[in-house]
């Protein structure tokens, strides 16, 4: 990390010059003039300042992200052969088992095909058993010439003919019996399916393009989020640089209802997409999430937790410790090894609960100011106080527009829905 950038210097001066404004505003409220060096009225004793020394540790990178729900499995029943629907056999909105039967089509028409199929299936094994018959009989005569050798060929053909009519009817009844199955129409996967298409007495034909029912299966159930690649692209930055650990396959999923609640089952991160949406920059991160109860259902506006990462190193800032301009630009003050009032440019772009995650600006081991930082000036001394910890300063309360806490040691970025 650098302590200063030298297109930060602009930045860098407005503070300065903040702070020398504020220094001149409590001289002439009751400071003595001509004060000591360093800014100390009248040379009295430093003022004191309380500190947080920074730390180094390992703090989980979250982020959260808009998304929606939808179904492990999806099926649409539709028919595979045409007639009348008879019968309705569930319940609109049921839960239902893979093979359940679903509708009873009129299945007289295919019922007939397959009698018809069967009775000429059963006339083809007559005619093969007498081909059979006729067969051996000629072979044995053409062995003492008692028929011509033409009239034995023609046997054995007539044979070979019938065996394939039989293997024919065969195939006959097998089409005939599925479409006589396919009359009854039943349910290709086990879920909770919807209302139906169709009543009893409606005609329904094969491959429709209107399905007569959905079928979908909730448990468990995904969550389709949106990942920015620019934000794909700094986190890989970051791991590539060695700054920062991957979360890898199957990291946590931690699901927020629309109403605010956290939802009781944890899932876990399936699969990224391999492929960017040009239209908007994102790429799809999809989470398999438990839902036993049934509470998440298809379509659902819910907000998700993912790891994206662990910093094995990452430094923690008390909020109290760090302002911001209105630009949004941050800055701290430190007290130095020698003592003195020390000004920082800081990058700070995620909360850890009250804490600012430092990307740039700050190290391990530096004393961020966190109270008395109106009575100080650059170069000031100063007498600094350790405070208890940054957890204590951290229990102080949320500064007014800061972000609701997180979990310790998990830093949180919300990403906007798109």
């Amino acid at each position: 990390m650098r302590h200063f950038k030298p297109d930060h210097s602009f930045r860098l001066a407005a503070v300065l010059a903040a702070v020398s404004l504020l220094a001149a505003c409590g001289s002439g409220s009751g400071g003595a003039p001509g004060g000591a060096p360093g800014g100390i009225p009248g040379g009295g004793a430093p003022p004191q300042v309380t500190v947080v020394t920074l730390k180094a540790e390992p703090v989980t990178l979250t982020r959260e992200f808009p998304g929606r729900t939808n179904a492990y499995l999806v099926a649409e029943v539709r028919p595979q052969v045409s007639g009348i629907v008879k019968q309705r056999l569930f319940t609109e909105g049921a839960m239902v088992k893979a093979g359940q039967a679903l509708y009873e089509l009129d299945d007289a028409i295919y019922r007939a095909q397959y009698n018809s199929a069967q009775a000429s299936l059963q006339k083809a094994q007559a005619t093969l058993q007498a081909a059979r018959l006729a067969a051996g009989r000629s072979r044995d005569l053409v062995k003492i010439d008692a028929v011509s050798a033409q009239d034995n060929d023609n046997a054995i053909a007539a044979f070979g003919q019938a065996q394939a009519d039989v293997a024919a009817g065969q195939a006959a009844v097998t089409n005939s019996a599925v479409n006589l199955a396919y009359s009854h129409i039943v349910a290709p996967i086990s879920g909770r399916i919807g209302k139906s298409a169709v009543t009893q007495g409606a005609l329904v034909t094969a491959d429709q393009a209107t399905a007569m029912a959905t079928i979908q299966q909730l448990d468990p159930i995904y969550v389709d989020v949106n990942q920015a690649s620019s934000e794909w692209l700094h986190l890989k930055q970051e791991i590539d640089s060695g700054r920062a650990q991957s979360g890898g396959a199957d990291s946590p999923a931690k699901i927020v209802l629309a109403d605010g609640r956290a939802y009781e089952h944890e899932g876990k991160l399936q699969f990224a997409d391999v492929t960017v949406d040009p239209t908007t920059g994102d790429f799809l991160l999809r989470a398999i999430v438990p839902n036993p109860n049934g509470v998440l259902l298809p379509g659902m506006y819910v907000r998700a937790l993912l790891n994206e990462g662990v910093l094995p190193h990452g430094v923690l800032a008390p909020q109290q410790g760090i302002t911001h301009d209105p630009k949004g630009n941050a800055s701290a003050w430190i007290v130095n090894k020698d003592g003195k009032v020390e000004p920082r440019i800081v990058q700070a772009t995620r909360t850890v609960g009250n804490q600012w995650l430092i990307d740039e600006g700050l190290v391990a081991g530096d004393r961020l100011i966190v109270e008395g930082v109106q009575k100080v000036q650059p170069g000031m001394a100063v007498k600094a106080v350790e405070a208890s910890g940054p957890s204590a300063i951290a229990e102080g309360g949320v500064a007014p527009g800061t972000a609701a806490a997180d979990a310790p040691g998990t830093a949180n970025t919300t990403s906007s829905a798109r």
